[in-house]
């Protein structure tokens, strides 16, 4: 196995962010690589500004190649993990916890970027001692978008798919939905883009509402949906038009999705009125409290 090695210093840019975004400041990581033949040896050493007489080490675990190590270390998904502990509402911000080592566990590319990592984390709160739970999985950022068809039958379509969804082992009914491609940070572009490829209708940028805009700003105006295990955070935008039934007719069970993807999608339309319980996708159901709350408080009209 070839070593390789690392600049020693790493700028990491912020994404930037549509729609009153906060912008997160630029985290500045000192570092040193080191590796050997065997992957259980492959260390990289960072000091982070929050602590900077603990040196961080990262280390692959058993199994980790020296590529995929390499390109975790550099990966967005890790540069944006360290720079929410170093935030303003971070875990290392006030001083009390101290982060001491990572383990990078395993690694999936999607093509020649990383998909999914998978880390573990020795955090310590300074008091006491004890570590905080520190298992990560990591897949960055997404979008989801409520569309709501707006019938001239006098009923309003919530546009849902219906997909494969195997580490549940079901068939799930959900938001259309997708990750970020890439590190630009384009969430409005890259709902659109979604919506178009799982459903096959072009939407238009100036009509979507990020519903998440709505939030407190300690929020960062993102939801995450399963902050336990992983660090997914999620930007929700609703989408209103106004239709004929012919288009709810044509919409109802269509195929669609990328097939060279894995993509085998049916659309389902729901009733708005009905859509609160005839799914348990998470997306869904926090769409609608987000949707339902700006309303009421008169951020969006009533449909």
């Amino acid at each position: 196995m070839s070593g390789f090695t690392l600049p020693t210093r790493l700028f990491l840019a912020c994404p930037s962010r549509a729609l009153h975004r906060l912008h997160h400041s630029k985290l500045m990581l000192y570092c040193k690589m080191s590796s050997s033949s065997s992957s259980s040896s492959l260390t990289h050493s960072i000091t982070l500004p929050s602590q900077p007489t603990e040196p961080v080490n990262v280390a692959a675990a058993a199994g980790v190649s020296s590529s995929d190590f390499r390109n975790a270390v550099d990966s967005s998904l890790f540069k944006n993990w360290l720079r929410n502990l170093e935030s303003e509402t971070g875990i290392l911000a006030d001083g009390t916890m101290t982060l001491k080592q990572v383990i990078i566990q395993g690694v999936d590319m999607f093509g020649e970027r990383i998909g999914f990592l998978k880390f573990k984390a020795d955090i310590l709160d300074k008091g006491s001692g004890h570590k905080v739970p520190g298992i990560v999985f990591a897949r960055g950022p997404a979008v989801a978008v409520l569309i709501l068809l707006e019938s001239d039958d006098g009923e309003t379509y919530a546009v849902l798919t219906e997909q494969v969804r195997v580490p549940t082992g079901k068939i799930v009914l959900e938001l259309p939905a997708g990750m970020l491609d890439d590190d630009e940070g384009d969430f409005v572009g890259t709902a659109v883009r979604e919506v178009e490829e799982e459903i096959g209708i072009k939407l238009r940028k100036e009509e979507m509402v990020d519903l998440t805009a709505f939030l407190d700003p300690s929020t960062g105006h993102r939801i995450f949906p399963s902050p336990g295990g992983c660090d997914e955070e999620i930007s929700v935008f609703l989408y209103r038009r106004q239709v004929e039934q012919e288009t709810i007719r044509q919409l109802q069970g269509k195929e669609t999705g990328l097939r060279e993807h894995g993509e085998f999608i049916k659309v389902r339309l729901v009733p708005y009125r009905e859509l609160w319980r005839k799914t348990a996708d998470a997306k869904v159901l926090m769409s609608i409290g987000l949707y339902e709350m700006a309303q009421r408080v008169g951020l969006v009209p009533r449909h």
